[in-house]
């Protein structure tokens, strides 16, 4: 928990002290992919169920957070609560599906992914999402919108969201639901013999997995005020929510939040070395990749760990 109200100081901090927009809207975005990260964290770190279609929660999330207030005229908070809520209810749908179905590992995996990719095709021909010309939410700068002037401010925002789920997967972590998970993740077949509920755990996580995810497509629709399909179901979110915990540490409190951290930081070394080639970001992403599954130790905490020695 120390560590966690430490991570909150700093960023409450950091807006004080940092007045570059450069460096502010680096550090917002990281934040929102830190959240998303945790949400996939939830399911694939400490619950062993590898998704590679997280965009379908943050999308869901992105999208009724903006429809709601540019179709309906709906408040920004109760719009984002609801895509939270929303996301939520996809995430106990597909894992119904999947989990009833005995489905896990690769093809849990691969079945996220279509469901992600269906709900790209949607969004792109639906006339309520804005279909491939997207959905742009209306600029109106007032915290009873939302929206905030200062990026500083938004920072703050983020910030607090983020500490919100270092918090939750805190209390996970030491909650009854939370060895229950680690242990279907460890030995399904014992744990089931031990009296878990395998599938009723399954489903709990995936739920709360995917409302955080989801929070973290409401903030880049607030952030940003823009979406279309590419973007809100794009592959791209479902490689950083899933890439982020595997090399910061899966299974961890903290790990998402350091793997975005380091991930964007490389995305943007790359960008000024390489110049703005569309996708550059995603090939360093997957070198880092590869050299974290081919040389251990295998993420940030491991690494730390040998070197102590």
């Amino acid at each position: 928990m120390r560590a966690i109200l430490a991570f909150a100081a700093v960023v409450a901090v950091v807006p004080l002290l940092v007045s570059s927009n450069v460096a502010l809207n680096f550090l917002v975005f990281t934040m929102i992919i830190a959240l998303a990260a945790q949400g996939w964290n939830l399911l694939g770190g400490y619950g062993g169920q590898y998704s590679f279609g997280h965009a379908a929660f943050f999308g869901t999330g992105a999208y009724l957070t903006a429809i709601l207030q540019v179709r309906f005229g709906l408040n920004s908070y109760p719009a984002f609560a609801a895509g939270i809520a929303l996301a939520a209810l996809v995430g106990l749908a597909i894992g119904s599906l999947a989990f009833r179905s005995g489905l896990k590992g690769s093809y849990f995996a691969l079945v996220t992914l279509a469901f992600a990719e269906v709900f790209r095709v949607l969004a792109n021909a639906a006339q309520v999402t804005g279909g491939a010309a997207g959905i742009l939410i209306r600029l109106q700068q007032d915290p009873a919108n939302f929206q905030f002037a200062e990026r500083g401010t938004f920072l703050w925002v983020a910030g607090t969201m983020v500490t919100l789920a270092l918090m939750a997967t805190l209390a996970l972590e030491r909650s009854r639901l939370g060895a229950q998970l680690v242990a279907v993740r460890e030995n399904e077949a014992a744990a089931q013999a031990l009296g878990v509920d395998v599938l009723a755990v399954k489903l709990r996580t995936i739920t709360l997995s995917a409302a955080m995810t989801g929070a973290a497509g409401g903030l880049y629709a607030q952030y940003f005020l823009y979406l279309d399909a590419n973007i809100a179901y794009g592959t791209w979110i479902s490689v950083e929510a899933l890439l982020a915990p595997i090399v910061g540490g899966a299974g961890t409190v903290f790990g998402p939040v350091l793997g975005a951290v380091l991930l964007h930081a490389i995305a943007e070394a790359t960008r000024m070395i390489a110049g703005r080639i569309p996708g550059i970001d995603l090939v360093a992403f997957g070198i880092v990749l590869i050299l974290v599954v081919r040389f251990p130790p295998r993420d940030i905490p491991g690494l730390l760990r040998r070197w102590r020695r």
